[in-house]
């Protein structure tokens, strides 16, 4: 395992989760409910913001490894579940739209993960409607963990239609992945 600067920020991102949760079992006459609120927003955007600069990173000063292309996703999985599985518990998300998107992560890694061993995994790279499922939900995510508005918008509203639009793209992010690979999964099977 590499420890290089991209690496570091992965783990980092991987160290964020427990106390992103942690925040909201903080009794509440410890910390305002809108002190954890904010909290975790500003913990959510800097695991989404150091994701990108970690992979910017690597590409620039070279440190990519196998190592950081395996881990990197599954930080970011690992802390979209968290949230999710933290809003579900708040009631800011419904639980069937947070199994929609945690279900399709594993059933597409699980896919990506065979067809590399099967050496197809060009036929299921990232596409654009995967990156258009991506930029909704980080974008929902803050919103519905923040719940004050939002340059002079309700947070609630958007970030819970912002989380639908995610769900519809979630949803047909997957039927696009799993039509790539139909072929080979039909030519495994048999």
């Amino acid at each position: 395992m590499p420890l290089n600067i991209p690496n570091t920020l992965t783990w980092a991102r991987i160290a964020l989760i427990p106390f992103f949760v942690g925040i909201y079992y903080v009794p509440d006459h410890v910390m305002l409910a809108e002190d954890k609120n904010l909290i975790a927003t500003l913990t959510f955007v800097t695991a989404a913001v150091t994701d990108w600069f970690d992979g910017y990173l690597a590409r620039s000063l070279g440190q990519t490894s196998a190592f950081g292309a395996f881990l990197d996703p599954v930080a970011d999985k690992l802390m979209v579940a968290a949230a999710l599985i933290v809003l579900v518990h708040l009631g800011r998300v419904d639980s069937l739209i947070a199994l929609v998107i945690i279900g399709r992560e594993i059933t597409i890694s699980a896919l990506r993960e065979w067809m590399a061993k099967v050496g197809a995994a060009g036929s299921v790279a990232v596409a654009f409607v995967g990156k258009l499922k991506t930029a909704a939900q980080m974008s929902a995510i803050p919103l519905l963990l923040i719940q004050s508005p939002v340059l002079g918008m309700d947070s609630v509203v958007l970030g819970t239609v912002l989380i639908y639009v995610a769900a519809v793209l979630t949803l047909w992010s997957m039927g696009y992945y799993m039509r790539c690979a139909w072929p080979e999964l039909m030519k495994r099977s048999r």
